[in-house]
């Protein structure tokens, strides 16, 4: 198979699909790779480094779209890049159309097979290639949501975890999945009073044998949100429905409740958000403020430490990415319902049941 990786083109993208490593399995399999020039710069990964697996170096992107079986990438494809695909192309990819519907029409028009990272499954029950971006995203969560809260960038000038004779910061997280755990790891580690929310009680009865007294759990309902958001220097968004969009919890009048100058992080902005006024920022402008609270809403956070998350993404996106060049699409996907689990389109048909329903349109059941 033909396999195509592409230099990102989100702004302050830096992630690549693959690293040198990748490309060397890929060619010892007995696969051709071309890999667009500068593609993995961001990432620390020069043009020489994937020369000397095997891969070729194309500088037209239109001619590594048009040569190759499969296009691998890290983000959606752009509005730019929609005309490039042609029908019957693999794309393999992060894609979150559940909140875009431009980009599920484009890719049904021309008939992309696409799987997305983020629907694929385990037997376990997981998403394994969600799963380490959502780890990265968690940390840096904490991490972003507390130099947000420094008076020079626009916060309450809260320290999170105090100081002796000072009382520490309230950090509510609302969602104990993947994310908010590892937001959680981090903001009591730094010593901040932490509340999390979450519809499940095995969930938070996990999170207190973790943590015990040192986190307070609440299930998550609306009189909840709402009586901790009041006390809440730091909001962390961590609520994630796979593949669906995430529902609004917080609306913009809720925001009125916060002390102002108080910071929202929400992690759930690739599914659309879940506070109602959340709308996706980029690196180089992350926040902007609503009723006087700061938001950050980055939709793409673990592109900020792009070797970290290149290198966590690709550990899980390679063994599905060979299976999909060595046997077909179509006897993979056969072969592994975790896999299909992850085809969003294909002929031109809206193959997952939570994206549809997100977008309202029709889906379509279909088996290998």
């Amino acid at each position: 198979m033909k396999i195509g990786l592409v230099k990102e083109i989100k702004v302050h993208e830096y992630r690549v699909g693959l690293t040198p490593d990748c490309v060397d399995a890929y060619v010892r399999n007995g696969h051709t790779v071309f890999v667009e020039l500068d593609a993995g710069i961001g990432a620390g990964f020069e043009n020489s480094e994937y020369e000397a697996v095997g891969a070729t170096i194309v500088s037209d992107k239109k001619k590594l779209f048009d040569d190759s079986d499969m296009i691998i990438k890290v983000k959606e494809p752009l509005p730019e890049e929609y005309d490039l695909f042609h029908e019957g192309q693999i794309l393999y990819t992060y894609l979150h159309i559940a909140a875009d519907r431009p980009q599920a029409e484009a890719l049904l028009a021309k008939k992309v097979k696409a799987i997305a990272y983020e629907t694929i499954t385990s037997r376990e029950g997981g998403l394994p290639c969600l799963t380490p971006m959502s780890e990265i995203a968690g940390r840096l969560a904490a991490q972003e949501g507390a130099k947000y809260l420094e008076k020079p960038f626009g916060g309450r000038g809260v320290l999170l975890g105090g100081v002796p004779g000072v009382q520490r910061g309230n950090v509510v997280i609302i969602g104990g999945g993947i994310v908010g755990l590892n937001a959680c790891k981090m903001v009591v580690g730094l010593g901040a009073n932490v509340t999390v929310l979450d519809i499940s009680a095995s969930r938070l009865a996990y999170y207190d044998d973790l943590f015990g007294s040192r986190v307070t759990t609440l299930f998550s309902n609306r009189s909840n949100i709402l009586k901790s958001i009041k006390e809440a220097d730091l909001v962390i968004g961590a609520v994630l429905i796979p593949g669906a969009a995430a529902p609004k919890l917080i609306s913009k009048d809720d925001l009125k409740l916060m002390k102002k100058a108080s910071v929202i992080v929400d992690v759930a902005i690739d599914q659309g958000g879940c506070f109602e006024t959340s709308h996706a920022t980029y690196h180089d402008e992350p926040t902007f403020v609503v009723n006087d609270v700061l938001h950050y809403c980055v939709a793409n956070m673990p592109g900020a430490v792009s070797l970290t998350s290149t290198l966590a993404l690709t550990s899980t996106t390679l063994r599905h990415g060979i299976n999909i060049a060595n046997k077909g699409l179509e006897k993979a996907l056969a072969d592994d319902e975790h896999l299909l689990n992850g085809l969003n389109t294909y002929d031109g048909k809206l193959t997952n049941e939570a994206v549809a329903l997100s977008l309202g349109l029709p889906f379509e059941n279909i088996s290998f």
